[in-house]
């Protein structure tokens, strides 16, 4: 059975807290796994989390400040020590390439992965498509270059017994159809779309430090499971837009108006003691679908399908 689900690695925000870990959080989506923004700690919230290194297939950085990045040089020496025996894809912002080979190369180690870098430049766009999901970026609001990211399963069919058992498809014949999406019966032609709908694909987007801003909606567009920055509660609000954050009843909004079925705050400011302050705030803006105040260590399983 495939496994889509989040584990939160840490929730803090600049810094980190006696309850919060710098950011970091890892999505598995059936038998891979992507990391995105580790922070400092992240190695060591990975092993309390049960997460191993074999089980990174990319690592995402939405940008290059030290809550969502300095935690790389470890991840990626701890990736080649336990010589882990796949490709490991990294995407990050283009601009800050000088960065990224900081990280990488900070301390000597041998290399034994093949950890192949490819930057986000522009406004994002599509980095990848696999069998399992579209991999895309958009570019957000901040001081510095940011981008978010999404995950898009392709559409299915889900197959429709009542038509089936009304054109008498049965057994072994179910999955020939599926496969050839046409069916010789008794001198009639059975098509697949007659006795199936469109299945739509689960989405999941990543949305980190920024402003509200096009690429914000664009990423949270129909999400099943949206992570969200909301640094600030609203009454900071003149803060969040000086210094390029959201705010939680902002992050609501954002996630209202897409549809999103399952929202998760995260990325707190440790000027804020009682995380239940967040959720009211996000409940007030108009949220109304599933809600979840992140904390570190915990999993949050993707949305049963449509």
């Amino acid at each position: 059975m495939s496994t889509r689900e989040l584990i939160v690695l840490g929730t803090a925000s600049q810094v980190p807290t006696r309850h919060r870990n710098h950011n970091g959080y890892l999505l598995r989506w059936d038998g891979e796994g992507l990391l995105f923004d580790p922070g400092e700690g992240t190695q060591r919230q990975m092993l309390r989390a049960g997460v191993a290194a074999h089980d990174i297939d990319r690592i995402c950085v939405t940008h290059f400040h030290g809550d969502h990045s300095l935690g790389l040089a470890g991840v990626i020496q701890r990736i080649n020590l336990d010589r882990v025996p796949h490709r490991v894809t990294a995407h990050y912002p283009a601009d800050g390439q000088r960065f990224f080979e900081r990280l990488r190369y900070a301390t000597a180690y041998r290399e034994t992965v093949a950890l192949a870098e490819e930057p986000v430049s522009g406004d994002g766009g599509v980095l990848a498509r696999t069998p399992a999901y579209t991999l895309e970026a958009a570019r957000l609001s901040h001081p510095v270059v940011s981008y978010g990211y999404r995950l898009i399963e392709p559409d299915g069919r889900r197959m429709l017994p009542e038509r089936l058992a009304a054109l008498g498809v049965r057994g072994p014949e179910i999955g020939r159809l599926q496969r050839e999406r046409v069916l010789e019966r008794e001198g009639r032609t059975v098509t697949l779309e007659e006795v199936s709908e469109v299945r739509r694909g689960q989405r999941f987007a990543f949305i980190m430090d920024t402003r509200l801003c096009d690429g914000a909606y664009a990423l949270a567009q129909g999400c099943d499971l949206l992570v969200i920055e909301s640094t600030f509660l609203d009454e900071d609000e003149a803060l969040a837009v000086e210094y390029g954050h959201l705010t939680a009843g902002q992050a609501a909004r954002v996630a209202a108006g897409a549809g999103v079925r399952h929202l998760v705050l995260t990325h707190f400011s440790q000027r804020y003691g009682d995380p239940s302050d967040f959720e009211r705030q996000a409940r007030a803006a108009g949220f109304e679908g599933e809600l979840t105040v992140a904390q570190d260590l915990m999993t949050v399983a993707l949305p049963k399908r449509r």
